[in-house]
């Protein structure tokens, strides 16, 4: 994680990481003005607050109550020397507590991070560079013995190069990448998470059987990302480069509706707009993209070459946001390397889907074909040591599909994780099942596994899938868990060069008569595809470009951006909108308008109920406000200081809609019970002098929200370098 320090007056510094700001300062006695901890002191109450975050996982994955825990930590400090000290640390525990969780508390605190950090003892290099945001790789691992070369199957180069390669593409652009995690909990199971220092909402996860293939496929993965402008997916990139000479990429084209809001002819084939618009419902105003909102500008699409007869289909940039999520993007050290990889998780995904949404059961594997895979074999066996059976099964459906499947079951919750991986190698593929398992988890990350059910529709949920894409955790069914399984099991092999595996993947396709479209970009340095497979390889569900399309933040972005501007009648006329468009209120306005609000904020906590309720007040609108604040408390996990603003604003609103009571009789004590200042922003909310309580004013300009500022800054980057080597002015 990278810690920005600036100096602010005195003896007090200002230290910046994420989303957060912490002050430091020194006492009187030092010279300093006491107004907040010193550096050391943060450095200890890290270590309490460290272990008691363990004791509270700890209780929490076993329904233990908290209330009656305490911790504490002294550190006592040697007499002769000041930098050997014992940190003391002890909790008092209930005495109804067993045994067996009294231990497990004691172990959970000696997991604590900062403890273990301490005790193997960080290395400090300490140097001076020219630029620190131009030193961008200096937080990535130590680079490998330049005389090393590890090769692994399925790549063209070997990983020290793979390493070396992406990072210099990643520092041409300027971005410093940080390794933020590190997880190897069994033998052979690597699996980091990195991101962009100066934008950690630009990350990804990698994993792979070393540190170093895990790292290749975590950069592999953030250049993907970049290529495929998936981290900016449903954010507005601001006016200015809304209206820059190219939006996206320079090969973009722009498209007009038809007078009565008709697709426009240059759009999509005829094969995809029977799978998009079977009823004629689909409109040109469906399709404007999020990012820009240029509605006046048509309809930005980009170039796939259809791959049964090389013919470029142009795709609007809103369907592929909309429905396909990071499926079928992939780079590589050749266009062949990546091509396999893409395709081959699209065929992961799909037969997934298909046998998680048709309870397929699937064939075991033979532990003599297991044991030819002993490095396999030997991460399955630590975590059958910690308790959890593991089931290693054959999901090529027949030998139809480069497909493999690795569930865990967790006796301590009835939970199961269903591990899907993919590739030609049957070995590959194994693996891939593997380290997708344990992605960033730890073994307390596995309490909260979901159990499996005989309900089918709960299973064929669309949303199901979702979550199964997004991090692997969706429900699948007991079925799945039969002896009798649907197919025998097959050793298959697709196996060969990137070029032949390729060809055959592709094969698949054609086999099956579904129609694939490729894009590729090469502008950072390393050939990157993206694969469509419409009706195939989408995520979400089609008709979600009609009921449920991200752009519909165009119709409310503005107008929230400038919420402390509008006056009585455009707020009613807001207010309206969010009510005819039946948009979840319990949904978020981060999500609702693509902006990243600091999530410690109370723009960052807003969601569309309680702006709702907040335009109610200053309509003076009571009855209706005051059904808002009910819901709001019932339903909404807000802060303390949120919840005691809204408690007391109910209290408020019933006494100023009943004609028989005074608030002036009230006020007195319920400025004691919630403190002056609340009760001010209350009374205030209520008769129209204060507005949007705790929402600071913005615009369209984006002033101020820096989170947002920084996510904007990386595209800059992006978009910058691909005008540069496209040769246009910006």
């Amino acid at each position: 994680m990278e810690i920005k320090v600036n100096y602010l007056d005195n003896l007090r510094l200002e230290a910046k990481f994420d989303d957060f700001a912490v002050i430091s300062d020194q006492p009187i006695r030092y010279k300093g003005d006491g107004s907040a901890p010193g550096p050391f002191d943060y450095f200890l109450a890290s270590s309490a607050m460290c272990a008691a975050y363990f004791v509270k996982v700890y209780c929490n994955a076993r329904d233990i109550p908290t209330e009656n825990i305490r911790l504490s930590q002294n550190n006592i400090v040697d007499p002769e020397n000041r930098y050997k000290q014992i940190f003391k640390i002890q909790v008092e525990l209930p005495e109804d507590l067993s045994d067996k969780d009294r231990q497990g508390i004691l172990r959970s605190i000696d997991r604590c991070t900062v403890k273990k950090v301490v005790q193997t003892g960080p290395e400090f290099q300490i140097e001076t560079v020219e630029n620190i945001d131009e030193d961008a790789q200096a937080l990535l691992m130590a680079a490998p013995d330049g005389g090393s070369r590890t090769y692994i199957e399925g790549k063209d180069l070997p990983l020290e190069d793979t390493i070396a390669n992406m990072s210099a593409m990643l520092a041409d652009l300027g971005m410093k990448i940080e390794i933020a995690s590190w997880r190897n909990i069994v033998p052979h199971v690597w699996s980091l998470h990195i991101r962009d220092a100066a934008s950690p909402m630009c990350f990804t996860n990698g994993k792979g059987a070393t540190k170093e293939s895990a790292l290749c496929s975590a950069l592999g993965e953030f250049i993907e990302r970049l290529s495929c402008n998936f981290f900016y997916n449903d954010q507005f990139f601001g006016e200015e480069i809304a209206g820059s000479t190219f939006v996206h990429y320079p090969f973009e084209e722009w498209f007009q509706p038809g007078p009565n809001d008709e697709l426009p002819a240059e759009i999509l084939d005829e094969h995809c707009r029977e799978i998009y618009n079977p009823e004629g419902e689909l409109r040109g105003s469906h399709l404007i993209d999020t990012n820009s909102g240029r509605a006046d500008r048509g309809i930005v699409s980009l170039p796939y070459v259809r791959q049964s007869d090389g013919k470029t289909v142009y795709f609007p940039s809103n369907l592929i946001e909309n429905l396909f999520l990071s499926n079928g993007m992939s780079a590589g050290n050749t266009l062949a390397e990546a091509q396999v990889q893409c395709l081959s998780e699209i065929f992961e995904r799909a037969v997934k889907r298909e046998i998680i949404e048709q309870e397929m059961t699937l064939p075991d594997v033979p532990r003599e074909v297991l044991a030819k895979y002993p490095q396999i074999r030997e991460g399955i066996d630590a975590l059958e040591a910690q308790g959890f059976p593991v089931l290693v099964k054959d999901a090529s459906l027949g030998g139809q599909f480069p497909v493999m499947c690795v569930t865990l079951m967790n006796p301590r919750t009835g939970g199961v994780f269903a591990s899907f991986g993919a590739h030609p190698s049957f070995e590959v593929a194994l693996e891939r099942s593997l380290t997708e398992l344990l992605q960033g988890r730890s073994f307390e990350g596995l309490n909260d596994l979901p159990q499996p059910t005989f309900n089918s529709q709960t299973v064929a949920e669309p949303n199901n899938f979702v979550e199964h894409f997004i991090d692997s955790v969706g429900v699948v069914s007991w079925r799945f868990f039969s002896a009798k399984a649907d197919f025998d099991f097959c050793e298959w092999d697709f196996s060969g060069t990137n070029e032949e595996e390729a060809a055959t993947l592709f094969g698949i396709f054609e086999e099956l008569g579904a129609e694939v479209y490729m894009a590729v970009h090469e502008d950072l340095g390393a050939p990157v595809c993206r694969i469509l497979v419409p009706g195939y390889s989408e995520v979400y569900p089609l008709e979600d470009l009609i009921i449920d399309n991200t752009n519909k933040a165009l119709a409310f972005r503005e107008d929230i951006l400038n919420l402390h501007r509008l006056n009585d009648a455009q707020l009613e006329h807001l207010v309206a909108r969010l009510e005819e468009s039946e948009v979840d209120e319990h949904s978020d306005i981060i999500t609702l308008i693509g902006i990243e609000f600091d999530e410690n904020t109370v723009w960052g906590q807003l969601t569309i109920l309680e702006l709702k309720l907040l335009i109610y007040l200053a309509l003076e609108r009571h009855e209706d406000a005051l059904e808002y604040v009910e819901m709001f408390r019932q339903y909404n996990d807000n802060t303390v200081e949120r919840g005691l603003f809204y408690q007391a604003m109910q209290a408020v609103l019933e006494i100023v809609l009943d004609d028989e009571l005074d608030l002036a009789d009230y006020l007195p004590n319920f400025q004691r019970m919630f403190g002056e200042n609340t009760m001010a922003a209350v009374v205030g909310s209520v008769e129209g002098s204060e507005r949007f309580y705790g929402l600071e004013p913005i615009g369209m300009g984006l002033e101020g929200l820096e989170r947002h500022q920084r996510l904007i800054d990386s595209y800059k980057k992006l978009h910058a370098a691909r005008a540069a080597k496209a040769g246009i002015a910006v």
